[in-house]
């Protein structure tokens, strides 16, 4: 595990030290904006990279990305130490907060002194200090959203000395391109948003969207993501999606304005937490009956998200096209073959037919309960 970790620095906060009520208050917007998690316990060994009278400071995190998934509870490993090994207790500080990114401010996350602690936002309730041991001051998040994906900063102050370390945290999930029922190219950015959030996802960040094209995703409609910009990935290049002379990878568009501009959008959806099925019925079903067949099975109908992340995450195969809740009708494959269309895994789409139409059957989706 020691092969895991590596050293990081950071930045101070004027090196003063900070009662309880003052850190709360540094927390809510002081003069140390978004330095989210402070705490004050007396150790006997400790971590920094800053030099102070002749003692090393050194502050660990791990280096590669960790993956977890929505619901799940996850440690942000943070551990630090002095060289030499002081044997006397000191009294640090520890400050753990979310860094901005694709347009998001800072966040703060937790503040502490000894077994007191507060947390803020949307953290309340949900993050501890998690201390293993008189080295360790990791961040514990408990019921995982999609929004705490991200880098996090863990500091250690030691009187005028800081020093601090980034780890990332990357929720397990799935990527998407997703069009209006009209067609192609009708999202604004605020439309795109709400059209991920119906089909239980969210925009894609950068990120994620590169993540999914070095694992095949290849599309040639340029969508939102996270940050308002508007790109799309190619694998295979080709005349129709920006000629043959660009090489494959994310093409992008740039920022576009979030009102007058539209585009499709790139959703991205969690893990699963509970069931999509494919619903056995005797018949082919309309729109609306078979929003009924999955209330009288227990379950409702699945919404797209859900979709991908069942192929993607469960090996939901299923060569018969069946109904979602936004009203397209799509099916999953995992193991291509003849007459189940392309010969590529993926989510076949038969587009927003007809709501009388009776040639579908229904996916549904029953949650896993707590």
């Amino acid at each position: 595990m020691q092969g895991m970790w590596v050293q990081h620095y950071g930045h101070s906060c004027n090196g003063q030290l900070l009662s309880l009520a003052e850190a709360g208050d540094e927390a809510q917007g002081g003069p140390c904006r978004g330095t989210g998690v402070l705490l004050q316990i007396p150790i006997g060994t400790s971590s920094l990279a800053g030099v102070f009278n002749g003692v090393k400071l050194v502050v660990e995190t791990p280096e590669e990305t960790l993956f977890s998934h929505q619901g799940a509870q996850v440690t942000l490993p943070c551990r630090y130490h002095y060289e030499p090994t002081l044997l006397a207790p000191r009294t640090v500080r520890i400050k753990w907060w979310k860094l901005s990114e694709n347009g998001t401010p800072e966040q703060d996350v937790l503040v502490a002194i000894g077994q007191r602690h507060r947390s803020f936002g949307d953290y309340r309730g949900r993050v501890r200090l998690w201390q293993n041991g008189e080295h360790e001051v990791s961040l514990q998040i408990r019921d995982l959203r999609l929004e705490d994906s991200g880098r996090y900063r863990c500091e250690v102050i030691d009187g005028l000395e800081d020093q601090s370390g980034l780890v990332e945290l990357e929720l397990r999930g799935v990527v998407f391109p997703y069009q209006h029922p009209q067609g192609r190219y009708q999202l604004n950015f605020h439309e795109a948003q709400r059209a991920c959030e119906e089909q239980d996802a969210v925009v894609a960040s950068f990120e994620q969207l590169f993540r999914a094209w070095e694992e095949g995703l290849d599309w040639c409609n340029a969508g939102w993501l996270q940050d308002a910009s508007v790109q799309y990935p190619i694998t295979l290049a080709r005349q129709p999606c920006g000629g043959l002379g660009l090489a494959p990878g994310v093409r992008s568009y740039g920022p576009r304005h979030h009102r007058l501009h539209r585009y499709d959008v790139f959703c991205f959806a969690p893990a699963l937490r509970g069931q999509v099925y494919y619903l056995e019925h005797p018949e082919k079903l309309t729109l609306a009956e078979a929003k009924e067949a999955c209330q009288e099975d227990g379950a409702q109908i699945a919404k797209v998200g859900q979709l991908f992340a069942a192929w993607k995450f469960r090996g939901l195969d299923r060569c018969d096209a069946g109904w979602l809740a936004d009203g397209s009708a799509r099916y999953p494959v995992v193991h291509p073959r003849p007459n189940c269309g392309p010969l590529e895994p993926g989510v076949r789409s038969f587009g927003f037919p007809d709501p009388q139409s009776r040639e579908y059957g229904v996916y549904c989706y029953r949650p896993r309960h707590s």
